[in-house]
């Protein structure tokens, strides 16, 4: 029975951890040029785009389930060294660069850039505001990176010990 859920949670966790990295390294690729590529009129138009849905609707509930495959995994592996670092450092990863830094830093500049009425602050200071913005955001992408690749190596090596029984 604990091969069964250890099975699931590291698939659930290098599934949500890989969809997390896709979206935004998507995110990065097609929607950062247009938000951020001449601030503030960009930001204007992404404010009109993003109206029914954007970033903020998709990666909340994902962040969760990664954060909450990530620590069933964590519990289920613990015991098995070769597992135990590759997923408790996913974990660590994923809540270091995708939550913890987002609060600190993501979270004051998407205020100023996309809640704070428009015209609250110069232009200048908008275009600093979003330099540092897709500056930060390597991090998170790295960050993704990471996750996903320990996951998905933890994922592996519990497949060659474990396999799936028929």
């Amino acid at each position: 029975m604990r091969a069964k859920l250890t099975w699931a949670a590291l698939i659930a966790l290098t599934w949500t951890a890989m969809m997390s990295f896709g979206g935004v390294a998507a995110e990065t690729v097609m929607l950062y040029p247009n938000i951020f590529g001449d601030p503030p009129a960009s930001l204007d138009r992404a404010r009109e785009f993003l109206v029914d849905g954007g970033p903020s609707d998709y990666f909340p509930p994902l962040g969760a389930s990664v954060v909450l495959f990530s620590l069933a995994a964590t519990v289920l592996t613990w015991r098995d060294r070769r597992l135990r670092w590759l997923v408790a450092g996913a974990a660590a990863v994923f809540i270091a660069c995708e939550f913890l830094f987002s609060v600190a830093f993501f979270w004051p500049r998407n205020e100023i850039m996309f809640v704070d009425p428009p015209g609250t602050h110069s232009a200048e200071y908008l275009r600093q505001v979003a330099r540092e913005f897709v500056a930060g955001h390597w991090v998170r992408l790295a960050g993704g990176a990471v996750t996903a690749a320990l996951a998905f190596v933890a994922l592996l090596r519990f497949a060659r010990q474990n396999p799936v029984s028929r």
